[in-house]
């Protein structure tokens, strides 16, 4: 590893494969992906989109299960190995006092980050349009809903994993009610997860001639990651392209004051669809990731994503030279 600092536990026992002999790949896939097939559940039509994190002595996390009437619903599930899941048939159910907000119509794409002494999750939740819905749970058995975070339109809410100038802090990617065509990464604060202020514009798409994989919309992905560089995001992209929006995925370095301050944005992509199983589902050339594991000793780094909006799939690198990768080819 380099000089680089960054900040989490090790985890000895998270997922992992070496790098496949002569690769010069920054991002690997797992050789047996996809991990979680579409029909793992008996009523599952798709599972894919979903957020994990480490939890007792192996893994927990809120996963996106589209059942066959095609409903999109929020799982829970457990593993030991971060690599073969026990997801919850059932879905998930939120506690919530507040009436209007805790009465469900869909909830897609989640996030988890522990902050401080409980675990959070955001989702892109159905109110009168998609906005983002904020629970915590303990245990992952009881989940508290609290108020949405935002107005409608709304997708992406990924938090900070601590409080930055003493508040919470997000990224969102404020949108329409459809297949939105177009999409910047905006930072919002909040000192009690009710009401949210100070927003920033953090990106915007990249010119097409510049990076082409991220000329349509962009949206950030799994929990950042603190490190001595600045905040390692890895955001997703779409480029429109003649056979419709294609979803890669890359890298930033936004300051760790001001995130809203990007300091360096890869040009080239981490991760595009090219596997039959990213290629090929209910939404074609599809990789878009919502989770990530990293060890702090080693550096490592487990990215979980989704696969043509059907199944799950992981890809390892090192966070030492994604960032390093990052630097090398920003187009700021």
């Amino acid at each position: 590893m380099s000089n680089l600092k960054i900040v989490g536990e090790a985890m000895p026992h998270m997922p992992w494969e070496d790098r496949p002999a002569g690769s010069k790949e920054v991002m690997w896939r797992y050789s047996a992906n996809p991990i979680i097939p579409r029909d793992l559940l008996p009523t599952s039509n798709s599972i894919f989109n979903s957020a994990v994190v480490p939890f007792g002595e192996g893994f927990a996390g809120v996963f996106r299960c589209d059942d066959t009437n095609r409903r999109m619903r929020l799982h829970v599930g457990f593993s030991k190995d971060g690599m073969k899941w026990d997801i919850n048939p059932e879905p998930l159910k939120f506690e919530c006092d507040i009436e209007e907000v805790g009465q469900w119509v869909y909830g897609y794409d989640p996030r988890v980050v522990f902050i401080e002494d409980r675990y959070y999750v955001t989702w892109c939740n159905g109110y009168h349009g998609p906005t983002i819905g904020v629970a915590y749970t303990f245990d992952f058995k009881t989940f508290h809903q609290l108020e949405n975070a935002f107005l409608p339109f709304n997708r992406n809410g990924v938090l900070f994993p601590r409080k930055i100038n003493g508040n919470f802090a997000m990224l969102s990617r404020p949108s329409d009610n459809g297949h939105t065509p177009f999409g910047d990464i905006f930072y919002s604060e909040s000192p009690e997860l009710e009401y949210w202020g100070r927003h920033r514009h953090v990106m915007s798409p990249a010119p097409f001639e510049d990076s082409a994989w991220q000329c349509t919309k962009i949206g950030a992905g799994p929990i950042p990651i603190e490190t001595s560089e600045g905040w390692l995001l890895i955001y997703h992209g779409v480029l429109n392209s003649c056979n419709g929006f294609v979803y890669a995925f890359g890298s930033a370095i936004l300051d760790l004051d001001e995130p809203w301050k990007v300091k360096f944005r890869s040009g080239p992509y981490l991760i595009s669809p090219r596997e039959t199983y990213e290629c090929m589902g209910d939404v074609p050339n599809v990789t878009f990731p919502c989770a990530a594991l990293h060890d702090a000793e080693n550096g490592r780094i487990a990215v979980y994503y989704g696969c043509a909006d059907t199944v799950t799939g992981l890809a390892f690198g090192y966070i030492d030279e994604i960032v390093e990768f990052t630097k090398k080819h920003s187009i700021i």
